[in-house]
């Protein structure tokens, strides 16, 4: 029996220590995605904004690739799913970083950061359209104020500028996020059919082959790249691409999701942070007003949706 409560000890030791990891793991993923959007900023004033995104890919693909032949060397794609991974590929990386760097170069980082939030939403709302998914009226209603708070981010002012560089790369941006909302609409077919390392290890090899000749449009604008920019470079490749979604990968397995979305709701926040510190950005308190709000909705339906659930898990006991 000592034995027994013993071993019981150890493990319940061993889980609060992998829980206590995977804290630690998601606090640093945050802090590398939310910077990112500074890193991006900084880069794409000297490396054009397509160009910092190929470079940045072919690393992380490399790096990704020698770690899926150690992890899973047997790791394929079956034909069936090709077109499916190329989709992904596309959307995922390719449109996404097309999107994201050149909005960056024309908006500021705080602003980027702030519209990312609009992703749940998105989301929600392809869910809705494609798959029919229920929505309830306190989900309606957090969507209704969702979008009101993400208007006033994407606008700076709560007007539209339409001859605004910032307004234009603001819109960008919001490309980057329809294009990572399909993306992850393409990805529901190909979860259940290969771990989260392949998919990411091919996606970044396809994506970084259609980002390269992308990249020979700015070409005139190629310049030796200086120390600085090399490092923002790596950074992006190998601490946001690379260990982040490792680090992620290993907090899904080992967190609730409902904990790992909201610490996603802090990229914004770390973002916004970063971008007035580091860059010395403005950011109009509409703006401000307009995140939390819309942080706020995403919270609500989180809360909505575990209280589904539990209800769900409630009805199936009661049975």
């Amino acid at each position: 029996m000592r034995e027994n409560r013993a071993k019981a000890q150890v493990g319940e030791g061993l889980r609060n220590k992998k829980c206590v990891l995977a804290n630690i793991l998601m606090l640093m993923t945050i802090l590398f995605w939310g910077v990112s959007y500074v890193s991006i900023k900084i880069t794409v004033t000297e490396v054009p904004p397509v160009t910092t995104a190929a470079i940045r890919f072919v690393i992380a693909s490399v790096v990704l690739w020698l770690l899926l032949k150690r992890v899973e060397p047997d790791a394929k794609l079956a034909k069936a799913d090709i077109l499916s991974m190329v989709l992904a590929g596309c959307l995922g990386i390719t449109l996404y970083f097309y999107f994201e760097n050149i909005g960056i170069k024309l908006t500021t980082a705080a602003n980027a950061s702030l519209i990312v939030t609009i992703i749940p939403i998105l989301a929600i709302g392809l869910d809705i359209l494609f798959f029919g998914a229920r929505v309830s009226v306190i989900k309606l209603i957090a969507i209704a104020i969702a979008i009101a708070g993400a208007y006033l981010s994407v606008t700076a002012n709560g007007q539209l500028d339409l001859n605004s560089a910032n307004f234009a790369g603001n819109l960008f941006v919001v490309g980057a996020m329809l294009s990572w909302t399909f993306y992850t609409l393409v990805n529901k077919s190909l979860q259940n059919r290969y771990s989260g390392m392949c998919m990411t290890t091919y996606q970044t090899m396809i994506g970084t082959i259609f980002l390269i000749p992308l990249s020979f449009t700015e070409r005139s604008d190629w310049q030796m790249l200086s120390l600085t920019a090399w490092g923002h470079i790596l950074f992006l490749s190998i601490c946001c691409s690379v260990l982040g979604y490792l680090f992620y990968m290993y907090v899904l397995k080992q967190l609730d999701v409902a904990i790992t979305t909201l610490y996603l709701n802090l990229v914004p926040v770390v973002g916004v942070i970063s971008g007035y510190f580091i860059l010395g950005e403005r950011v109009l308190p509409i703006q401000i007003a307009g995140g939390a709000v819309t942080l706020l909705a995403i919270i609500v339906m989180n809360w909505e949706r575990a209280r589904q659930e539990r209800i769900g898990e409630n009805a199936v006991e009661g049975v």
